[in-house]
C-alpha cells in the first residue's frame, strides 16, 4: 500500500533528480473566479512534465532488480521522456513503445533524453500489448500509472503544495490513469484532511468519473482529444481504491473548455500548457465545480503540446470565448459593395482576418458573390453589435457552423 511515509521517503530519494516547482499565484485568473488561485508549474519540471518524479523514484528503487536489458515503458508522450531521462540519468538502458501514429516532436524529445523509441500498434492499447510482451525478454516494464512507486513519486506534488501554501483550501488536478492525483490527495488529505481535492478529466475519456458513479472500475473507449495525456481508457487496479477514499469529486470538461483554458494560460499568465494541463483551469472556469473557501490551486501537470497543434487549439479558444466569429453574406457583384460591408464592420471595431468570395456554387444567385469572413472580435456583446449593424443596413447574415454565435 502507498503511504504518506512512502510518499515522503520518494520526495528525499528524488530531491536532487527533479526540480522543486513553483507555485505561482495569478491575479488575473482570480478575478474571473473570485478565488485566490495558484498555478502549480509542472509544467517547468524536467521533461516538461511531472512524469519525470515518479520515473525517477521507480528506477531508483530498482537498483540490481532491474532486466539485463533495461526498463520498458509504453507511452505516448510524458511518460515516455520521464522514464528516458531517469533511466539515462541512472546509466540504465530505456526502450519505449510508442503508437506508430505518435507526435514525431514527442518521438525525437524522447530520443533526445535517451531513450530507444519502438513504434508499435495503432492505439495505446496495442503499444502497451507489445510492451507486455517485451517485458518478457529480459526487460523491466515501468507502468505509468498503476504503481506504488511511481503514485508516490507523483505524490511529491502534494506535499510541495501544502508547505509553499499552508492555507490552501482546494486543489484541482488532472486525471488520467489516477497517478498523479492518487499520490497528491494522499499526501494531502493525510497531512490537512480539510482540503478538497477535486479530479477533472477529459468528457472524451471519462473513466475515472464513471467508476467513481459505479462504485467500481470502468473502462471506455476514448475519442480524440486535445488532452491527449490524460485520455485513458481506465484508471489503475491500484489507483482506484486511492481514488475513492482521498478524492472528494471528478468532474469532466469538453473539448472546447479545454481549448479555451489553454488560451487564457498563454494569454493572461504567458504559460503554455498541454491539454491535460489546462483541464484544472477549464474546470474551474466552467463554473460547476464546488469550491469552498479562498485559496485553490490548479496542477498544470505539463506543457508539452505538439507545437502544430497550437494555432488549432488557440482558434478553438478564441471561437469558444466570441473572440472569432464567421459570417457569410450575399453581396450584388458590383463595385463598392464589398467596400461598403468593410466599412460597417470597421465602424464596429471588429477586424477581418480572412476572406473567401464565392461566385461560382449553384445556391449563390447570379450576379451575386458570397463573401465568407472570419472576424476578429472582443467577445460575444461585440459580435451581436457588429451583426445587428450589418443587418441594420440591409446585409443578410448568415453564421457559419464554426461560429460561435447561432
Amino acid at each position: 500500500m502507498v503511504t504518506l511515509q512512502h510518499i515522503e521517503r520518494a520526495r528525499k530519494t528524488i530531491g536532487g533528480m527533479v526540480h522543486a516547482t513553483p507555485l505561482l499565484f495569478s491575479d488575473s485568473i482570480s478575478a474571473m473566479v473570485g478565488k485566490r488561485v495558484y498555478l502549480k508549474l509542472e509544467n517547468l519540471q524536467k521533461t516538461g512534465s511531472f512524469k519525470m518524479r515518479g520515473a525517477s523514484y521507480k528506477i531508483s528503487r530498482l537498483g540490481s532488480s532491474v532486466g539485463k536489458k533495461g526498463v520498458i515503458a509504453v507511452s505516448a508522450g510524458n511518460h515516455a521522456q520521464g522514464v528516458a531521462l531517469a533511466a539515462t540519468s541512472h546509466r540504465i538502458p530505456a526502450s519505449i513503445v510508442m503508437p506508430v501514429h505518435a507526435p514525431l516532436s514527442k518521438q525525437l524529445a524522447t530520443k533526445g533524453y535517451g531513450g530507444k523509441v519502438i513504434l508499435r500498434g495503432e492505439s495505446f492499447g496495442e503499444a502497451e500489448e507489445c510492451a507486455r510482451e517485451l517485458g518478457k525478454e529480459g526487460f523491466t516494464m515501468i507502468h505509468p500509472y498503476d504503481d506504488e512507486d511511481i503514485i508516490a513519486g507523483q505524490g511529491t506534488i502534494g506535499l510541495e503544495i501544502i508547505e509553499a501554501l499552508p492555507e490552501v483550501d482546494g486543489i484541482i488536478v488532472p486525471i488520467g490513469g489516477g497517478g498523479c492525483i492518487s499520490g497528491i490527495s494522499m499526501a494531502v488529505k493525510e497531512r490537512k484532511p480539510h482540503v478538497q481535492v477535486i479530479g477533472v478529466e477529459a468528457a472524451a475519456a471519462p473513466s475515472a468519473f464513471l467508476s467513481r458513479r459505479e462504485g467500481k472500475i470502468v473502462s471506455v473507449k476514448p475519442t480524440p482529444s486535445i488532452a491527449d495525456g490524460i485520455a485513458m481508457k481506465s484508471v489503475g487496479q491500484i489507483t482506484f481504491p486511492i481514488i475513492q477514499q482521498y478524492v472528494d469529486e471528478v468532474v469532466t470538461v469538453e473539448e472546447d473548455q479545454i481549448a479555451a483554458a489553454i488560451l487564457t494560460l498563454m494569454e493572461r499568465r504567458r504559460i503554455v500548457a498541454e491539454g491535460a494541463g489546462a483541464t484544472p483551469l477549464a474546470a474551474l472556469l466552467r463554473g460547476e465545480v464546488n469550491t469552498t473557501g479562498s485559496n485553490w490551486v490548479l496542477v498544470i501537470c505539463g506543457g508539452n503540446i505538439d507545437v502544430n497543434l497550437i494555432d488549432r487549439i488557440i482558434g478553438r479558444g478564441l471561437a469558444k470565448t466570441g473572440r472569432i466569429a464567421r459570417i457569410a453574406i450575399n453581396l450584388r457583384d458590383i463595385p463598392g459593395s464589398f467596400a461598403g460591408l468593410c466599412q460597417v464592420i470597421a465602424s464596429r471595431r471588429a477586424n477581418i482576418l480572412h476572406i473567401y468570395h464565392d461566385r461560382t456554387s449553384a445556391e449563390v444567385p447570379v450576379g451575386s458573390s458570397k463573401v465568407v469572413i472570419e472576424l476578429e472580435t472582443a467577445g460575444f456583446d461585440h459580435i451581436q453589435e457588429t451583426f445587428r449593424a450589418l443587418r441594420e443596413r440591409n446585409y443578410e447574415v448568415e453564421t457559419e457552423p464554426t461560429c460561435p454565435v447561432a
